[in-house]
């Protein structure tokens, strides 16, 4: 398996395994609205959620990963994969898709949902690092 390709499966796994399952932590607290593991269609392609986030977090993986040159070897960065997870995948779910999706952008909500998204994705950049370092040994 090509490098690429273990960098997508990381960032798929640690959607399943860290995105998700806090997720449902939040949800369970009544922090968040939604359920995690939706098996609701999402547009365009009508993949369940759960799978659509599944794919988009390998995809936003293999940028991650290549952008922080990352080696199996060297120490991991988990500072740059906490904050890249936690700002860059945040920000664009913020401004990009939640508008795409009808969801609006209100500046009073602003703050809590980009805590919670920070929360997320920067869970999702953490096991990204974990699922990397144990494929590529």
């Amino acid at each position: 398996m090509g490098r690429l390709s273990l960098f997508f499966l990381a960032g798929f796994l640690a959607v399943l395994c860290f995105h998700q399952p806090l997720l449902g932590l939040l949800h369970a607290y009544g922090v968040v609205p939604f359920a995690p593991f939706s098996v609701e269609a999402t547009w365009p392609l009508g993949l369940p959620a759960w799978l659509s986030a599944a794919c988009w977090g390998g995809v936003w993986a293999v940028l991650m990963l290549t952008w922080l040159r990352w080696q199996a070897e060297q120490p991991a960065p988990w500072l740059k994969a906490l904050l890249f997870g936690g700002i860059a995948l945040t920000g664009v779910a913020l401004l990009l898709v939640f508008p795409l999706k009808g969801l609006g952008f209100d500046l009073r909500q602003l703050p809590g949902r980009f805590f919670i998204g920070f929360l997320l994705n920067g869970a999702w950049g953490l096991g990204t690092l974990v699922f990397a370092r144990s494929l590529l040994r």
